[in-house]
């Protein structure tokens, strides 16, 4: 089946980044948020960052940005996804914020819509349970930034169909992306296993051992990784990485995923990455 129009929820940097993949790849997108400001600056945003890939980028060079855009639908309104064939929902990593989106989604969505939930941490079952259609939902949780990632971490929540599973690899193929599927359970793998590691690199920072700079560096030249823990903090906001380690916590009740007290001051504070132009390291330039 071809995918041809796709809701998504949040215009947030992750939802934002779904819909210019999508609109990149040729997909109609209804991109849904709660303020025609929010909207605005998620328009602006995929035109900037349109002109950016360009410069590395030949076959976004290439492309028609204005034709891109027009691809895109902005609205408030739930009810324009009644004809899309699959919404990918990219809210607030809070259960509170995402129950109430389920049940509207169910009322609003075709019978044969499937739902995808971009989460780091919410069960996939716990959410399917609150709409009709639990074969239906799966999580899709896509890595930013989004444009340049080929693969993603899709999960089978208990009651999520075969056919499901099947339909979600196609799609995001369509995208040119790769699906990798786990089970569902809290933090899957991606942030199961990352969270760990930068809740601990933020501790070595409370602790003084080190500096980010240094933290980083010996990640990125003694491990070869493209990127340290706290710089990946940044990209990923740091706001989300406390949401998600709260939800690790209590899904677990184990104490390895307590979050760093600075972590949780940093955000008080205001400085939640790349986001908001400074948290580890200072984006402002």
């Amino acid at each position: 089946m071809k995918y041809r129009k796709v809701g998504v929820i949040g215009a947030g940097v992750i939802g934002v980044g779904v819909a210019q993949s999508l609109a990149q790849t040729g997909h109609l997108v209804v991109l849904v948020d709660i303020s025609e400001d929010i909207l605005d600056r998620a328009r602006r945003h995929i035109g900037k960052d349109l002109k950016f890939a360009a410069l590395f980028d030949a076959k976004v060079r290439e492309a028609n940005h204005s034709e891109i855009l027009s691809r895109i639908e902005l609205t408030t309104e739930y009810g324009r996804l009644n004809k899309v064939d699959i919404v990918v929902e990219n809210t607030t990593e809070s259960w509170s914020v995402k129950q109430s989106i389920y049940p509207r989604l169910d009322r609003v969505c075709r019978s044969d819509c499937i739902l995808a939930a971009n989460t780091s941490a919410i069960s996939i079952t716990r959410l399917a349970a609150m709409t009709e259609r639990p074969d239906r939902v799966l999580g899709m949780h896509f890595m930013n930034p989004v444009p340049q990632k080929t693969v993603v971490e899709v999960v089978k929540g208990l009651r999520t169909s075969e056919e499901t599973l099947e339909a979600a690899t196609q799609f995001l193929h369509q995208l040119g992306k790769r699906a990798i599927v786990v089970n569902d359970m809290p933090g899957f793998v991606s942030s199961r296993v990352l969270m760990l590691a930068i809740n601990e690199a933020i501790f070595v920072i409370q602790d003084k051992v080190a500096s980010p700079s240094d933290v980083d560096e010996i990640f990125v030249k003694c491990f070869a990784h493209k990127m340290g823990p706290l710089a990946t903090a940044d990209l990923i906001g740091l706001d989300t990485v406390l949401l998600t380690l709260d939800i690790l916590y209590q899904s677990y009740s184990d104490e390895k995923y307590r979050a760093c007290p600075l972590l949780q001051q940093m955000v008080d504070a205001g400085l939640r990455g790349r986001k908001s132009g400074k948290g580890f390291f200072d984006y402002s330039g």
